[in-house]
């Protein structure tokens, strides 16, 4: 059924949907347990736990003596200060009392984790509910029949990160968002919406949206009821609705209904304008909604072709990505969600557009800040298999990311090295394949594969074929052998840098800033992009990595803890290859000098110069002297030695019919402290947060890239400081101070402090301190705006 209407759209109904998501992060208790003795995990393994229903012992137990337990909000326990492999820190307790009102009573509740760092298990109210392996995929828990109405709930999960999934750092615990979820008995189940764009043409003037939605009746009797689908834009105005026949469910029946929108003059979601709609499904039954289910989605079309490569909405586009975990500074894998927007919006400053999920599901927050900033998605699943568990797993996935239209592309893995190549790997991916199209035949899949041009295997399954790294083999013959498959880059250079460092030092682990080393494997930033971006067919790529991460440490060993990878640090203050990838990725006119010139007791010594820009030509001055005017070649960078004395080199580059200038000149020696946040507001509710940028400044005012201070810092106001980072690859200084008392080393000039907002509005003050320097002061607004519904503590 078609439907478009301009007025109300439940005039006919009385009564208000029970339906309530809230939040389950605050208030929870916490204790290790320790991996190697069982009194030390609180006689776990040694009592009965599972053998009769409600009679958990330890922890468990819902009347257990917690007082030794410490205060948590769940989600700032992720960062685990010592990694896999110590057993007194890799197991944790969680314990968390709340109280369900009388008034729930004939409702279903559920218990929802977006993700638990490792193997878990789940106990309310002393009752066994269930276990959960894997940290990354989303589980949940009907917890209806165990609930005391009126009275103390108790809910425990025991953790236990022993055992890791990936070979990177990967944290520990309950570091993603907890809910309650309530809704009536007859309900549209989770993710039981499923909206696809069957044309985006707003040429014409109209694009036609499809509906699936599932309804189940959880009732013991039958129920009689209609569901109402409307499409509503940014400002709520509905754009478009459609209404089932009337429909009779059985107890526990389960009904599946596919209903059609067009909507006028539609806007498209884009890279550029990334415009959301909201589908509004209601449930009535008799004169009362007896359901409310919010669907974020975009309208737009993605189509990759063999010859041209990616089109969004039907204009091609060049996959400018990065690939990433999610780790960093000061809060490990533990991302407050507006961390997640800062991450996003610094890499689409540098002009990238697409962002790979290596190697796992990823947070839902992250999807919603590329839904809304404007980020292509490849969406990738951490374990290939078929049996169940593994198979499940990509189906919970795809049913949970389906609606976002960031989501370009299903991932079925990554490297599977001992079945990529062979007939295991193959009907692997056939199976999981089918999986994929059953529950999301409108998008694509591929296979992230370090086998060059190689084809048997999984490469003969996926949609698009994903080539790690092209040195791997001759993809161009790959391409001529297949040249029906479309091709794209899911993982390329893996180059090392470490930010504001200018030669390779292997006594503190760090390797140069310039675009000069890269693994066997890999690349440096310049080769591989120039190769992608003159081939057509080639949809584009990403690049190992965005972001540094902890673990994984390359090419160096201890003391070095982090990759050196990233574009942009584990901070994300950029490295040089930043204005690289800025040049030629974005349109914003770009000229970028380096190193800095601060060269103490190098008088004298050549200093390679460095200019990354999209200028047609650069002219380079020193001390005011021309060094000569060079041609930009496309893709490329400039280069100069200079002869190191004090002063400043000066950059002068013509781009069209502008001129820009860029300089970079000796500073003074450290007289003050710099404070610059990421946003000057933000909510008081308890979770957004403010970045703020540290910096050593002379008596002049400009940034010193070399200063090393030790910065101390204080917070007056209801907020907190979640914790500090550096950058620095080699640093083992604690990103975390619980007991206060935060500080951290400038690392090339720069360090990072998170704070975050309680929920009183007003304000917090940020105070800096280092010896002999200006002590700063930030103040941040704190707004009492968008705070979310949560369970009381």
């Amino acid at each position: 059924m078609c439907l478009t209407v301009t007025g109300p759209i439940f005039g006919q109904t009385h009564g208000k949907s029970v339906r309530e998501q809230l939040l389950f992060d605050f208030g929870w208790r916490f204790h290790l347990g320790d991996a190697a003795s069982v009194e030390g995990d609180f006689g776990y393994g040694a009592h009965a736990s599972f053998a009769k229903a409600g009679d958990a012992a330890g922890p468990a137990k819902p009347d257990f003596n917690d007082s030794s337990l410490n205060d948590e909000d769940v989600r700032s326990h992720g960062y685990k200060p010592i990694g896999r492999r110590f057993p007194k820190t890799t197991i944790g307790w969680y314990r968390r009392t709340f109280i369900v009102p009388e008034g729930d009573k004939g409702k279903r509740l559920t218990l929802k984790f977006d993700g638990v760092f490792r193997d878990c298990v789940v106990w309310l109210n002393g009752h066994f509910l269930g276990r959960n392996l894997s940290g990354y995929n989303e589980f949940s828990f009907d917890i209806t029949d165990y609930l005391k109405y009126g009275g103390k709930n108790v809910v425990v999960v025991r953790v236990d990160a022993s055992q890791y999934e990936g070979w990177f750092y990967e944290g520990a615990g309950i570091y993603r968002h907890v809910w309650l979820l309530k809704t009536a008995p007859l309900h549209i189940p989770l993710y039981g919406t499923f909206v696809t764009t069957e044309t985006a043409e707003p040429a014409s003037g109209w694009s036609r949206v499809n509906i699936e939605t599932t309804i189940l009746n959880e009732n013991d009797a039958r129920v009689s009821c209609m569901l109402v689908s409307a499409a509503t834009g940014e400002d709520g105005a509905v754009v478009g609705r459609g209404s089932s026949d009337i429909l009779n469910l059985a107890p526990n029946e389960q009904r599946n209904l596919r209903q059609s929108i067009v909507v006028s003059n539609p806007r498209l979601w884009s890279i550029e304008s990334p415009q959301l709609y909201k589908l509004v499904s209601t449930i009535h039954s008799g004169q009362d909604t007896v359901d409310r289910a919010e669907t974020p989605f975009g309208i737009r079309t993605v189509r990759f072709d063999k010859d041209s490569g990616l089109f969004l909405n039907g204009k091609p586009v060049k996959i400018k990505g990065v690939c990433c975990h999610q780790d960093h500074a000061g809060v490990g894998s533990a991302l407050p969600d507006g961390l997640q927007y800062f991450r996003i919006r610094k890499l689409k400053e540098m002009g990238c557009n697409a962002y790979r999920t290596s190697h796992n599901p990823p947070t839902p927050e992250l999807l919603e800040a590329c839904d809304r900033l404007g980020m292509l998605v490849m969406d990738e699943n951490r374990l290939m298999g078929s049996t169940p568990e593994p198979a499940g797993q990509l189906q919970e996935l795809i049913l949970r990311d389906r609606n976002h239209p960031s989501v370009m592309i299903w991932s079925l893995g990554n490297e599977e090295w001992w079945i990529q190549n062979n007939e295991t790997g193959r009907n692997i991916a056939r199976s999981l394949k089918r999986v994929q199209k059953e529950f999301d035949p409108s998008r694509l899949c591929t296979f992230a594969a370090d086998n060059g041009d190689h084809y048997e295997g999984v490469n003969s399954v996926v949609d698009v074929r994903g080539v790690n790294y092209i040195g791997r083999g001759d993809i161009d013959k790959y391409h001529r052998d297949h040249p029906d498959q479309p091709l794209l880059g899911s993982e390329e250079a893996s180059t090392y840098c470490t930010r504001g460092i200018y030669a390779n030092d292997t006594l503190n682990g760090f390797i140069s800033d310039y675009d000069v080393n890269a693994p066997g494997y890999g690349s440096l930033a310049e080769p591989w992009w120039k190769y992608c971006a003159a081939r057509k067919w080639m949809a584009g790529a990403f690049v190992w990595t965005g972001f540094d991460y902890r673990g994984e440490p390359s090419p160096y060993d201890w003391p070095c803890i982090s990759s050196h990878f990233g574009i942009v640090d584990v901070c994300g203050f950029p490295k040089n290859n930043f204005y690289y990838y800025q040049s030629w990725w974005s349109d914003i006119d770009v000229l970028h000098l380096a190193p800095h010139w601060n060269w103490s007791g190098r008088v004298g010594q050549p200093i390679d110069v460095w200019c990354q820009s999209n200028c047609d030509s650069v002219e380079l001055s020193f001390n005011g002297r021309s060094l000569g005017r060079k041609i930009m070649e496309p893709n490329s960078h400039l280069q100069w030695k200079v002869a190191y004395e004090p002063g400043t080199l000066e950059a002068r580059g013509w781009r069209k019919s502008r001129t820009i200038r860029s300089r970079v000149e000796t500073t003074g020696e450290p007289a003050a402290i710099g404070l610059t946040p990421d946003r000057s507001a933000i909510r008081a509710d308890g979770e957004d947060v403010c970045v703020v940028e540290v910096n050593a400044l002379d008596r002049e005012g400009r940034e010193i890239a070399t200063a090393e201070s030790l910065i101390r810092f204080e917070i007056e106001g209801d907020g907190t400081i979640i914790g500090v980072g550096n950058g620095n690859p080699s640093s083992h200084e604690p990103d975390k101070y619980l007991a206060g008392g935060y500080r951290r080393k400038l690392f090339g000039g720069k360090c990072q402090v998170i704070i975050q907002a309680g929920r009183r509005a007003g304000g917090v003050s940020l105070k800096a301190f280092s010896e002999g320097l200006k002590t700063a002061t930030l103040r941040i607004k704190t707004e009492t705006s968008g705070q979310r519904p949560f369970v009381s503590e």
